[in-house]
């Protein structure tokens, strides 16, 4: 039903791309950027309810930040496309008893974060904000969280940042925008706007937004996990990253899937840590 559902949007979009190209390419990026899921639940509301919560602002757009105090270094959590903090439940409660510091953020168009949209550019000054609030030594980001970070940390060379760690991330947006395109069968005429709109809303081509790219240009020690059965980005994205970032290193999993929530990439994490 999904599937069937995907293709007339996709062919519905494309029958509008006919006459009005550029109303296609606006309806296009807003199913692209509107997440559908990423809301808390009561489980989770209540486990988040343990943090201070302080909201911080970027652009009039609030920023839900949750803060666990430890004696050593902070460490911010970036979760990826329509989650929210709450993912990260067992980690945190680990990283409390190792005595770390733990921030969270919730993402743009998630949580309790204020916008109705999401992308990674505006991702990535949320964690600005955050990061300027909390001055974390750690930032671990897992999917568009990861992409997002990359792009903070190049963008801003912070050099309180010591560590960064990947999980799942993607590597070029093209490919994510490709298969999104492909989902739904959008006609060229319909992806060249989409392209174009791209361009005129966040000042390049999706071909220029690239996790890799900005690896290179970041010298924090880095650390890298990736699923090789990865359904939803795939591993070659890790070896893409892996080859641009000179000063990391790619732990490899079978099994686990995208989002790589189980005590053996945990305990990873907790090694590269502590060295």
């Amino acid at each position: 039903m999904k599937f069937i559902l995907s293709k007339l949007i996709g062919l519905f979009i494309n029958i509008v791309g006919i006459f009005f190209p550029k109303l296609a390419a606006r309806m296009a990026l807003f199913l692209f950027t509107k997440p559908m899921k990423g809301e808390i639940n009561e489980k989770q509301s209540d486990f988040l309810d343990t943090a201070f919560r302080e909201e911080l602002t970027f652009n009039n757009m609030p920023i839900m930040t949750y803060r666990w105090l430890g004696k050593r270094e902070t460490i911010l959590l970036a979760h990826g496309w329509e989650s929210n903090s709450a993912r990260w439940q067992t980690l945190i409660t680990n990283l409390k008893q190792k005595g770390y510091g733990v921030v969270a953020l919730d993402a743009p168009a998630h949580g309790r974060s204020g916008s109705n949209r999401f992308n990674a550019i505006v991702y990535s000054e949320f964690i600005k904000v955050v990061a300027e609030r909390f001055q974390p030594n750690i930032i671990i980001g897992h999917s568009v969280g990861g992409m997002a970070t990359a792009y903070y940390q190049f963008k801003y060379q912070e050099e309180s940042i010591q560590k960064l760690i990947f999980l799942g991330a993607p590597s070029e947006f093209i490919d994510v925008l490709t298969r999104y395109t492909d989902m739904l069968s959008f006609s060229n005429r319909v992806i060249k706007h989409l392209k174009k709109l791209i361009k005129e809303r966040f000042g390049e081509f999706p071909e220029e937004f690239s996790t890799a790219k900005y690896a290179a240009k970041i010298t924090s020690q880095g650390l890298i996990i990736h699923d090789k059965k990865d359904g939803i980005i795939p591993y070659n994205d890790a070896i893409l990253i892996k080859n641009k970032y000179k000063n990391s290193r790619l732990i490899s999993t079978e099994g686990f899937g995208h989002s790589l929530a189980t005590d053996e990439v945990s305990n990873y994490i907790y090694e590269f840590l502590e060295n």
